[in-house]
């Protein structure tokens, strides 16, 4: 059971350690970043708020059969209640968080959020898949994981926009939500297109590895721009003491 919970957990620790260590100007207090990663436990629990009564009315099937029913899984049971629920759990844990003074902080933040969402649901996944869960754990720690740190760079950049930045990134409140459900949308509906078309699975693992190389990398630029811009700030506050 720790080999599993260990191979569960610990690539979500490794990026969200990353991402720790991308905050050179003035990083976060450890004890907000594990107090965010449970943030991120709890939002798996309210995404069951949207995603339950949105099968319930029909919105998505319990059962993929067809590439549509691949597109309204993906964004109805997972992309919209999922990146909604992670989204509401950053925003409860930045209200009143004294620390969040800087541009990267929102990236941090929610990356610790997303990854603690991705990591609890690692472990349902590696669990569920009894004997395999080895193959299970690698190929998530490739794919899946990679994917929601991505979402989550994208929600923090935009969060952190629409909280220093709004004058210049007036729809920056619109894409923190809208930007990580398109992403993880898409690339659900890749994924679960694999069990309708199984014969170009091969094929779908590539894109999806590539999709997540170009997500890291672009994740990559926008944490260097948060950075610069916080540099600025800081060079600018001392020129005007």
């Amino acid at each position: 059971m720790l080999s599993v919970l260990l191979l569960a957990v610990l690539p979500a620790l490794l990026l969200v350690y990353y991402t720790y260590q991308q905050d050179k100007l003035q990083r976060e207090p450890v004890k907000n970043l594990v107090k965010a990663f449970f943030y991120g436990w709890l939002s798996v629990f309210a995404s069951f708020v949207i995603s339950v009564p949105s099968m319930g009315m029909g919105l998505f099937p319990r059962e993929i059969l067809s590439l549509g029913d691949a597109f309204r899984t993906a964004f109805f049971g997972a992309a919209i209640p999922e990146e909604t629920a992670k989204l509401f759990l950053l925003w409860l844990f930045l209200r009143k968080c004294r620390d969040f003074d800087e541009r990267m902080d929102g990236i941090v933040y929610a990356v610790c959020v997303g990854m603690g969402f991705a990591a609890f649901e690692n472990i349902e996944y590696l669990f569920a898949s009894g004997t395999d869960w080895v193959t299970t754990g690698i190929g998530r720690s490739l794919t899946a994981i990679p994917g929601h740190f991505a979402f989550a760079v994208i929600m923090g950049y935009y969060y952190s926009l629409n909280h220093f930045d709004k004058y210049r990134a007036p729809l920056a409140g619109l894409k923190m939500w809208l930007y990580p459900v398109l992403a993880h949308g898409l690339y659900d509906t890749v994924a679960m297109s694999a069990q309708v078309t199984p014969e170009i699975s091969g094929v779908i693992t590539v894109v999806i590895l590539l999709g997540c190389f170009w997500a890291i990398k672009w994740a990559r630029k926008r944490m260097a721009s948060h950075l610069l811009a916080d540099s600025m700030d800081i060079h600018m506050g001392i020129d005007d003491q």
